[in-house]
């Protein structure tokens, strides 16, 4: 026991020592904001960056890093190591790169001519491994005798690991991911979210699913090119080229498609409606964590990119009802489209944000007295409402004050980024706008950490979501203050202002509330 104890202390610091010296090479890196000159002689693929002018504008950079089929690429164990490539495909003004879809087909193709492995793990650039064991639950899903051979792809929950105790900006969609994506797997499976997710190669290049499909694992054979990683480099270039894709069915049929701000959930869509399923990996220990925002507006933007996505989705001829008839259940083509429609839940939202206080300032009621029985009706539903999300989001492993926050963000994304997600769309189908594909920002500075560590609230930039929040809070907190001087003034009639407008006094109430700082609701 004690000799296994120093042999674990011996490698913790053998680990320790390691990471320090990774952390030393990225923060010189940083510093210097371009490659050390000793790293850079030591792999061609960064020197080739010296003769780019423009990160917009260059050659398709490869390198083989590490040949797996080396035998001296080992560790300081012993064992081989896997094959690493480092990608940059080229790139030019004149020709549309497609954003992250792009760069997922060019290194598809890539892949296919250097080890084409039948199974295709895709993490975004801010995501890391935190489960060992995920690749063996994906495999096991995959090679399952009966039905293993039916799943296209397996997707993991969305996770990340600088989620605050309470959500402050409801970034885990602890509910949807817990509850609602489970659900599908029994109707054809749940949508491809774009990172944490495992392919089988066939399938995302466009191969539509066989009813005698039959995969023998143990033929799967090491595919690996035989010729040279030099030549390999060479001839895998115009892989990645600008102009390999014209004329081929690349973005369309094969790989994910283009022209959609969610490549992701219009690729899973279109390998469903090809006889494909899926399948839903929620492990206890998370398979993959990532960052989520940490200020307000960047997540406002996130979910903005989102919804105009999904409502141009919708609104395509890859609509779920239309393009799914008769390809994939009609459940699962119902499951898509209360995401689709999210956006245009914006209006229905508004209304009822802003109708209430402007009725409460014209004297106009739009409920029942509160002698009345049927008010009952009214307050049964609101309450058994409340109580039932509080319930589910308390079951899912959250706090109270986390599901404030979540109805918090609830009404912020549906009265503002919803509602710009709307009007772009618009804007687009009408020719006034065009595909804008706004990256989420993956660094923060330390003070806007540091308030964020502290579950306050950052707004960061100025911007136009910002002025319907305040102008929709001060609106409702106008009608309070009118309905209260009705109550001051007529002290003869204060009772039947408040049986007649109770329940509009009691809304604007709770939606001035919801947008009060978060300090005051700091334990």
């Amino acid at each position: 026991m004690f000799v296994f104890i120093y042999i674990y202390n011996i490698l913790l610091i053998l680990m320790q020592k390691l990471y320090e010296e990774m952390k030393m090479r990225i923060e010189a890196t940083i510093k210097l904001k371009r490659i050390p000159d000793h790293i850079r002689k030591q792999h061609k693929g960064f020197r080739e960056w010296d003769f780019v002018l423009s990160k917009h504008d260059h050659q398709t950079i490869l390198q083989i890093l590490i040949d797996g089929r080396d035998s001296n690429a080992v560790d300081i164990e012993g064992n081989p190591l896997p094959t690493l490539v480092y990608l940059a495909r080229e790139k030019r003004p004149q020709h549309h790169h497609h954003f992250k879809a792009g760069s997922m087909n060019a290194l598809i193709r890539v892949s296919s001519r250097i080890s084409n492995g039948p199974i295709i793990l895709n993490v975004d650039c801010d995501m890391y491994a935190n489960n060992s064991k995920a690749i063996k639950y994906s495999l096991c899903l995959f090679m399952d005798e009966k039905k293993g051979d039916e799943i296209a792809y397996v997707q993991f929950l969305q996770s990340f690991d600088n989620l605050t105790k309470n959500e402050i900006y409801a970034s885990s969609f602890r509910v949807l991911q817990q509850l609602e994506l489970h659900g599908l797997d029994a109707i054809g499976g749940p949508c491809y979210n774009g990172s944490g997710c495992f392919h089988r190669r066939e399938a995302l290049c466009g191969k539509k699913y066989e009813k005698n499909y039959k995969v023998d694992w143990k033929k799967v054979s090491d595919t690996k090119a035989d010729e040279s990683a030099s030549y390999l480099e060479e001839t895998c270039k115009v892989l990645a080229s600008c102009t390999f894709e014209h004329n081929t069915t690349w973005g369309k049929e094969m790989g994910l498609i283009y022209g959609f701000l969610v490549e992701d959930i219009i690729t899973g869509l279109n390998i469903q409606c090809k006889g494909w399923k899926s399948m839903y990996l929620s492990p206890e220990r998370d398979g993959f964590l990532g960052v989520a925002p940490i200020t307000l507006l960047q997540t406002l933007v996130q979910h903005k990119r989102w919804m105009d996505g999904h409502l141009q989705v919708f609104l395509s001829r890859y609509c779920p009802l239309l393009y799914g008839y008769k390809k994939i259940p009609l459940k699962l083509r119902l499951a898509y489209c209360p995401y689709n429609l999210w956006a245009a839940n914006c209006l229905a939202t508004l209304y009822i944000v802003v109708m209430p206080c402007l009725c409460l300032l014209k004297g106009i009621s739009l409920f029942p007295k509160i002698s009345s029985p049927w008010v009952f009706p009214f307050a049964y539903v609101a309450f058994v409402h409340r109580a039932y999300s509080l319930n589910e989001f308390l079951w899912c492993g959250g706090t109270f004050r986390g599901w404030c926050n979540d109805q918090r963000m609830w009404l912020f994304n549906r009265t503002s980024a919803y509602f710009f997600a709307l009007f772009e769309t618009i804007l687009k189908l009408l020719g006034y706008s065009r595909l804008n594909f706004v990256v989420t920002v993956k660094v923060a500075d330390k003070e806007a950490l540091k308030r964020y560590d502290g579950e306050l609230i950052e707004f960061g930039a100025t911007s136009p979501m910002f002025d319907i929040l305040a102008t929709l809070a001060m609106l409702n907190l106008f009608g309070i203050f009118g309905a209260l001087k009705k109550v001051i003034l007529d002290v003869d009639e204060d009772l039947q202002v408040l049986e007649k407008f109770g329940l509009q006094i009691l809304l604007c109430f709770v939606l001035v509330t919801i947008n009060l700082p978060s300090t005051l609701f700091q334990e």
